[in-house]
């Protein structure tokens, strides 16, 4: 990354993961309660932001299927612009690695990274806190973003405590399909009423990364035969398999990078053409985590 007074360029976005994902009810305005696991992972999307005095947001480069409009970084940029009265602007260049529909939090990674570097270019001295409540307008997962570390959450993803897990390494498969999140949250055939759990009960955990499940994972499988068929090849495989959010990508954890590698291999070479298998180290904090 590099720093300058009128440019901060190379910001990543990590990817996260839900080691498991419990949907606990149903509030009154039709937003599910929660219980997940956030982790860290070294899958990025990388962007560069560049000041403008003249107090234009623009984003510099296209990318195919998000106009400029609806982009949550745009929309991010805005609303920071809003709250906090400066008059600057900037340029913002989002290079897009993540896939769409994935359940790794690429678009809302985005946003927060955006709110990071932008609080931190204009000068408008935000605390994290303030940059939270701003986030959780733009999505559920974007407080957790600005949070800075690994979490236990709940409410709908928005109360978060800090959890330490120990190093992993994962394979992440992304089948060629974008799941719909609303469309899984809305399915009659979802669980939702997982009894609740308690940090201590995750923490206690000899294995972390087998605790509990993803409520999510059946309704998402029987909508899109791709996340089942990767997931049936990661459990023929001996690897313990677990869709991220809401899909479409789905992973496994390792004790070390040679194991994730090795798999990450195996699976380039026997899944279909057009998927993705990526391996990715956990990270223990986000990579702008210093910015406020």
């Amino acid at each position: 990354m590099q720093e300058t007074g009128q440019a901060i360029l190379g910001c990543q976005a990590p990817a996260k993961l839900n080691l498991f994902l419990h949907v606990t009810g149903r509030r009154p305005d039709g937003y599910h309660t929660l219980q997940t696991v956030f982790q860290l992972i070294g899958w990025c999307d990388e962007l560069d932001f560049a000041l403008r005095e003249d107090g234009a947001v623009v984003r510099v480069n296209e990318l195919p299927g998000i106009p400029a409009e609806t982009d949550l970084c745009m929309r991010a940029a805005r609303l920071l612009q809003k709250e906090s009265g400066t008059r600057l602007g900037a340029a913002i260049t989002v290079r897009k690695t993540l896939p769409a529909g994935g359940g790794l939090g690429g678009s809302s990674s985005d946003a927060a990274t955006t709110l990071l570097a932008l609080n931190r270019l204009w000068r408008t001295g935000l605390a994290r806190a303030e940059l939270m409540r701003l986030g959780l307008q733009l999505g559920a997962d974007v407080p957790f973003f600005l949070f800075g570390e690994n979490a236990f959450a709940e409410g709908v993803g928005e109360a978060l405590q800090p959890v330490a897990l120990p190093p992993r390494h994962f394979l992440v498969i992304s089948p060629p399909v974008q799941s719909a999140t609303a469309a899984v949250f809305q399915d009659p055939a979802l669980t939702r009423n997982t009894e609740t759990v308690r940090i201590s009960d995750f923490i206690a955990q000899a294995d972390l990364f087998s605790f509990g499940r993803n409520d999510l994972e059946t309704v998402a499988s029987a909508k899109y035969a791709e996340i089942s068929q990767a997931l049936d090849w990661l459990r023929k495989q001996a690897y313990p398999a677990r869709m991220s959010g809401s899909g479409s990508c789905v992973f496994a954890s390792f004790s070390n990078q040679e194991q994730a590698q090795e798999a990450t291999g195996r699976a380039a070479q026997e899944l279909p053409k057009g998927w993705r298998a990526v391996a990715a180290p956990g990270q223990g904090r986000h990579p702008l985590a210093d910015f406020v």
